[in-house]
């Protein structure tokens, strides 16, 4: 295939080895984890809750942002008992 671009750095075409990296960064960022098993276990209930927090900023605009944030924090409380603060 001569039309096709390769690129020599070692990570950048396997395409597979790219989708871990979400899961790898996290798993780099707590480390310590004493298996794989451990591992799993913390990022299949990590993944959700991260994703609760972290809204994709960058397809809302500056209020929304402010106002789904506002939203699943409040929604959080409410799941966890906690008292309102505001």
């Amino acid at each position: 295939m001569k039309n096709v671009e390769h690129r020599p750095h070692k990570g950048l075409n396997h395409r597979a080895e790219n989708s871990h990296q979400p899961t790898r960064v996290r798993e780099r960022r707590m480390r310590r984890f004493k298996s794989p098993g451990q591992a799993q276990r913390f990022l299949s209930a990590f993944g959700p809750i991260r994703a609760h927090f972290h809204p994709k900023q960058h397809q809302l605009t500056a209020p929304r942002y402010r106002q789904e944030l506002r939203q699943r924090f409040e929604d959080w409380r409410e799941v966890a008992g906690l008292k309102s603060v505001a």
